[in-house]
């Protein structure tokens, strides 16, 4: 099937933070030099829903606020696909596992063959739903990239070890928060940072989320607070 590059896609960010609670850091690489979205960047690991996200069982999902907050100004249904969206990309671009042990039912898909391998289901609910922004008009690629805060204690596998990571990030490394805005990173990037920073000590999920959504008339800086947003 082709993927039509220029309509907007929904996708899932991944911050994972480190020592929280003395001298927090983030886990950063480097987009590569020809990528049509973002060449050159330091970002968090993340990336397009696929189609089969949907279907990908899952060992527990996001709690009742960060579900509530994702289902506002969309589709409700897109929640699970999301979170698995969310998962998927930390595995395939880290190599790292948010998971519990337990068996699939079947054949896992083909990008969750290793990840089943080593005897784990995709486990959500660690997930904090923290920020979600819409990509400006005019850009190569856009995306409603939802972002997704979880704690590194939550990983199930060597933080350190990023051998079974894909080629699309380099330079996989641990950030510290108070540093990383001397990386070359996208502006929305920053904006996020920001938000990350004030949540650094506080582990329970947003009462509300913020939404920079850009489309083709206005750019609106909203709040997901659980009720119906501004028309």
């Amino acid at each position: 099937m082709t993927i039509d590059k220029s309509k907007i896609r929904n996708a899932a960010t991944v911050i994972v933070i480190r020592d929280r609670h003395t001298a927090p850091r983030i886990l950063m690489g480097q987009r590569g030099a020809t990528a049509a979205f973002m060449p050159n960047k330091f970002v968090f690991p993340g990336g397009a829903v696929d189609l089969g996200d949907a279907q990908v069982p899952l060992a527990s999902m996001v709690d009742e606020t960060c579900q509530s907050r994702l289902a506002e100004d969309a589709d409700g249904s897109l929640a699970h696909a999301l979170v698995v969206a969310a998962i998927r990309e930390l595995w395939e671009e880290t190599g790292l596992i948010l998971g519990q042990k337990g068996a699939w039912e079947g054949t896992p898909p083909a990008d969750w063959l290793t990840f089943a391998q080593r005897g784990y289901l995709p486990h959500a609910a660690p997930l904090q739903f923290v920020f979600r922004a819409l990509t400006p008009p005019g850009r190569p690629r856009r995306f409603d990239a939802r972002f997704f805060l979880v704690d590194a204690e939550d990983i199930a596998t060597d933080l350190d070890n990023f051998d079974d990571a894909c080629d699309e990030l380099s330079h996989l490394q641990w950030v510290a928060l108070s540093d990383a805005r001397k990386f070359d990173m996208p502006f929305i990037t920053e904006v996020v940072l920001a938000e990350v920073e004030a949540r650094a000590r506080q582990l329970d999920p947003p009462a509300s989320v913020p939404f920079f959504k850009n489309n083709d008339e206005e750019s609106l800086f909203l709040r997901l607070r659980g009720r119906p947003m501004p028309s």
